[in-house]
């Protein structure tokens, strides 16, 4: 019987999240002995979270800059109905797009980009005239980069304020 996300987020989901966010190449073994759950249930858990889709896959990061790729831009692009899936099948295509996100408001998708110069960045906001307005950003440096995720679903650092009274 296939369980459901709600069922596995329990104490000792949420301790494997959180772990697996601090180190996602911990053996199943070294996992269970920090969330307290056996190897065998360690594993039969974590293979039950990958089933349903809480845990999507294990990643590495990898420093682009080392890989020549200096320059990082977030593109903005509105185009016309007519041509907005022709600009996503062409923005498949594209190495230099590292995210692609559909908006609401003005604008229809976001892009990010890295390039290896001004001058490829140049080249590809060109490339992408012909599918609609694009307005560029150059990224000067990122403060906050692939932040974890609270595993408790809640966020802590803001909170409401009760309303005023008048």
């Amino acid at each position: 019987m296939a369980m459901d996300s709600t069922t596995l987020l329990d104490t000792y989901g949420r301790k494997i999240l959180k772990e697996l966010q601090d180190n996602a190449r911990l053996s199943v073994a070294e996992l269970g002995r920090r969330i307290g759950l056996s190897p065998t249930a360690t594993a039969e858990r974590l293979r039950q979270m990958e089933e349903v889709g809480v845990v999507r896959g294990y990643s590495v990061e990898i420093d682009v800059e080392a890989l020549g790729l200096e320059v990082m831009a977030f593109i903005r692009m509105s185009c016309g109905g007519q041509n907005y899936h022709r600009l996503l099948e062409f923005i498949c295509t594209l190495e230099e797009v590292r995210e692609c996100h559909h908006l609401t408001g003005g604008d229809d998708l976001l892009l990010k980009v890295t390039t290896t110069s001004m001058a490829d960045l140049e080249a590809l906001i060109e490339a992408l005239l012909p599918y609609g307005t694009p307005v560029t950003s150059l990224v000067l440096s990122s403060p906050v980069e692939h932040r974890k995720v609270n595993v408790t679903g809640k966020l802590t650092t803001v909170t409401r304020k009760p309303a005023r009274r008048k």
